[in-house]
């Protein structure tokens, strides 16, 4: 894959201080095949739901981490369908790529989860039947984790992430690469797995809004008049 094939994926990593920065330094993103956004929040763990834009959502996930300090993430998920699958936005969170969400979530299906972390890492899960199948970073994909590590082996060359570790000499140009490119890697890998094809387009209309970490008790009795 050339880099010019990248593009619908840019918008996800826009250049530092963008206005078209839709989604932020935090965000995760989950792609599911053949569930509805009401199963979607199910499995997230979400008790009840609301239609939000995704500015609400956005402004509710950010009071979340306000509150809480940032180390819940943002404690909402936004589901929206498409095409034969889901799209579930979390700004500010990543909840979708941890045990043991990720695994409700791709119980009978195939899920992959993409997030984005500027000040710790982007990660890239492919989950199927309630098992992880392989993990990555994208600057470092020689390092993978799963049940089976090499099963996305050739859609990753495909992508240009190499599998191997490369030499000491190459290695500043390599990292800027996979530093520069990798998300939009992962998201184009992403929709070729789930068969959904994550777009800014999505974020125009309603989302049904979950609410997937509590407030700490001694946070809601702060917020209390």
């Amino acid at each position: 894959m050339t880099i010019d094939a990248l593009a619908p994926f840019r918008w996800l990593q826009p250049p530092y201080g963008d206005r078209g920065d839709l989604l932020g330094e935090i965000y995760c993103v989950t792609l599911l095949r053949g569930l509805d956004p009401a199963e979607v929040l199910r499995r997230f763990g979400a008790r009840t739901s609301t239609e939000m834009s995704f500015a609400e959502l956005d402004l509710a996930s950010s009071d979340f981490t306000m509150v809480t300090g940032g180390g819940e993430g943002g404690g909402h998920v936004g589901v929206v369908a498409t095409g034969d699958g889901c799209a579930a936005v979390e700004p500010y969170g990543w909840s979708g790529t941890g045990d043991p969400t990720l695994a409700r979530l791709s119980v009978g299906t195939e899920v992959v989860s993409v997030s984005r972390h500027d000040y710790a890492c982007d990660y890239f899960h492919y989950a199927a039947d309630g098992i992880v199948i392989t993990a990555f970073d994208p600057t470092a994909p020689e390092d993978r984790s799963g049940a089976d590590t090499d099963r996305l082996a050739g859609l990753m060359r495909e992508f240009g992430l190499p599998l191997e570790e490369g030499s000491d000499e190459e290695w500043d140009q390599r990292y800027d690469d996979l530093s520069e490119h990798g998300l939009a890697r992962m998201f184009a890998m992403a929709a070729r797995l789930a068969g959904v094809t994550f777009t800014a387009d999505l974020l125009n209309g309603p989302l049904l809004v979950g609410a997937i970490a509590d407030l700490p008790q001694e946070d809601l009795q702060r917020e209390t008049p």
